[in-house]
């Protein structure tokens, strides 16, 4: 049962994939297999995360192979929680409108497989097989990408592969360095092998590899040009999806790898990763104060806040490792309304541009409230979902005297606040550029529905978030612990 369970998170989105490819000729019952499949998803997570807030680990072996060679599997609290987010914002997605790539034949089967992958990265406890799982995100991602087959598809999905596979020929790299020096791929069997190896040189230089392969793929500082290049090319609920999964594996994997596959050389990394988290943040954040496209104002939003994310990350300890995960889930979920309203947006104003719409809070109350709950948890208003974010990222950073960093952390959310006040302004006070302009058609119940799901979640993470926060200090405390068989 175990080994069903714990499959699930892959098995289930390929098995959905397979029957929307077989019902790409019937659209209405493709919809219909999608949605279902992404509900069983829910459930099956659902599942998993219950057994978790127990304190059960579910484990499978498959193939019958021995280590370091057997296909595993090993879902605990963290895990178990970031599928079960994910699973919610798949379910948002599929309610949402369908456009653009979604309204193709294989715009489901290829949504189902970027879930499968994503999955598989969260399940897996070895090396090689995060490896393979995240190229099934990035062939997934890619063909949603190009799907749209104009120019800017197609360049935004070249910029998108160069620098992936870049990424992908340093993580295969790092990977095979580590086999040969160690024997191992499991993580735990990684960290006791490495655990004596703090001051290795080829040990140092592979976990750098493995390090910097980990931050193209969660699009952090220098390497953080194909996001904004490829997110806006992209309808809204792809946006949201691209925003929980393709980045944050990458910055999950980074926890992983940092406190379980290196744990003596983690505080020589974090140093490094630090103020590469603050150059992430200052040049996100700088992107969207400049922009005035709704979407490339959010992308480098999603780029900004991978910032605060690899800041918890470098702090590290059982409170950087929970801040990393608070601020991951609540970035999902605010981070993924917001593309989404922004998708509202555009169907209600005519356009993307700030500049050539306006006037929203008059002709859409209700779109003005959605977008001002999401905007201020995401600069982090209290008692928002944002506050606790920040406040658990700042605490951490001021205990272990962080001073300059947590300062430039500051700046970044008076900055964000400037970004989101601009779009609140230039789409929803103003009055529109062109008075004669008719609003667009009315928004589709579905695209309520889902906006409304994930506000309402958010909302209760901000009100209520002492419940996740325990859950979190525990997973951390596992994540931190010494590999099994050593002292702490």
């Amino acid at each position: 049962m175990n080994g069903a369970l714990a499959a699930a998170p892959v098995l289930v989105p390929l098995l959905t994939a397979a029957l929307t490819v077989a019902l790409a000729r019937w659209p209405r019952r493709q919809r219909a297999a999608s949605a279902a499949g992404a509900l069983l998803l829910l459930l099956c997570c659902a599942a998993l995360l219950q057994g978790a807030i127990g304190g059960m680990v579910v484990t499978a072996r498959f193939g019958e192979w021995d280590a370091p060679f057997a296909i595993a599997f090993r879902i605990d609290r963290a895990a178990a929680l970031m599928l079960a987010v994910n699973a919610v914002l798949a379910v948002a997605v599929l309610a949402y409108p369908g456009r653009g790539a979604l309204a193709t034949p294989f715009g489901a089967p290829l949504v189902h497989g970027l879930l499968a992958g994503a999955g598989g990265a969260y399940a897996t406890a070895d090396l090689f097989n995060f490896y393979v799982w995240f190229e099934v995100m990035l062939i997934a991602a890619l063909g949603l990408i190009v799907a749209g087959r104009r120019p800017e598809h197609l360049e935004a999905g070249l910029k998108y592969l160069v620098l992936n596979l870049f990424g992908t020929v340093l993580l295969l790299a790092a990977v095979a360095g580590l086999y040969g020096l160690t024997g191992q791929l499991n993580y735990e069997a990684l960290g006791l092998a490495l655990a004596g190896r703090g001051d290795d040189p080829l040990a140092l230089l592979l976990g750098a590899m493995l390090l910097v392969a980990l931050l193209i793929k969660a699009g952090a500082f220098p390497f953080l040009f194909w996001l904004p290049a490829a997110y806006p090319v992209l309808p809204a609920p792809l946006l949201a999806l691209f925003t929980a999964l393709t980045t944050k594996v990458g910055a999950y994997a980074l926890l992983r790898v940092l406190y379980e596959v290196f744990p003596a050389a983690a505080p020589t990394y974090a140093q490094a990763l630090g103020w590469i988290a603050v150059a992430t943040l200052v040049a996100g954040v700088m992107g969207a104060v400049y922009h005035y496209d709704v979407r490339r104002i959010l992308a480098f939003h999603s780029v900004s806040q991978m910032g605060y994310i690899l800041l918890a990350v470098a702090l590290g300890g059982a409170a950087g490792i929970a801040a990393a995960l608070f601020f991951s889930i609540h970035h999902i979920l605010v981070k993924a309304n917001l593309y989404l309203i922004a998708g509202m947006i555009a169907s209600r104003g005519g356009h993307h541009d700030l500049r050539r719409i306006g006037a929203l809070a008059r002709t859409d109350p209700g779109l003005a409230v959605l977008f001002a709950l999401s905007a201020a948890a995401l600069v982090g208003f209290p008692p928002l979902s944002g506050f606790w974010a920040k406040l658990l990222i700042l605490r951490e950073g001021a205990a272990q005297e962080r001073y300059l960093w947590m300062a430039l952390a500051l700046c970044t959310s008076a900055l964000t606040l400037l970004s989101m006040a601009k779009i609140w302004i230039e789409a929803f006070w103003k009055p529109h550029p062109a008075p004669a302009a008719v609003p667009q058609g009315p928004l589709a119940p579905g695209a309520w529905a889902a906006c409304g799901m994930l506000a309402l979640l958010a909302l209760a993470l901000g009100v209520m978030p002492g419940p996740l926060i325990d859950f979190l200090h525990q997973a951390a405390a596992t994540m931190a612990a010494p590999p099994s068989g050593l002292a702490p």
